[in-house]
């Protein structure tokens, strides 16, 4: 008995079957599904509800469709990104040169600082 036990903890136990990595690809593609549609419904209500309040029928409801279809992608691909990464770690983090875990940013600054240029509208 002593001799199976060691040999199953040697073994590690950590192979996952098919049917488990087929289920978790599946939940994760509804998942991103779900972000999407719920974007698009969201973005759907508030135009339609601001359409109604001010009456202006069409502007509202096609302008808050296409932000809540763009919020739908941003969120998607935040999953999409989280795909191969390691449990409990997100998609919107990085290790940096220094080993340090910190949020992506949206922008990044030139390494001399920020560079403020005068705009010519000619």
């Amino acid at each position: 008995m002593k001799e199976l036990e060691a040999r199953l903890k040697g073994r590690g136990g950590t192979s996952s079957s098919r049917t488990e990595d087929h289920f978790s690809q599946a939940n994760m593609a509804w998942r991103m599904v779900t972000e999407l549609v719920a974007g698009l419904v969201l973005g759907f209500g508030v135009g339609y509800g601001l359409d109604y309040v001010l009456g202006t029928m069409p502007v509202m409801l096609v302008t808050c469709v296409l932000l809540g279809l763009v919020a739908g992608v941003k969120v998607m691909m935040r999953t999409a990104a989280e795909i191969g990464k390691k449990p409990g770690q997100s998609g919107d983090h990085e290790v940096n040169d220094d080993g340090d875990r910190s949020r992506k940013r949206w922008f990044e600054l030139p390494p001399d600082g920020p560079v403020y240029r005068q705009a010519a509208f000619w």
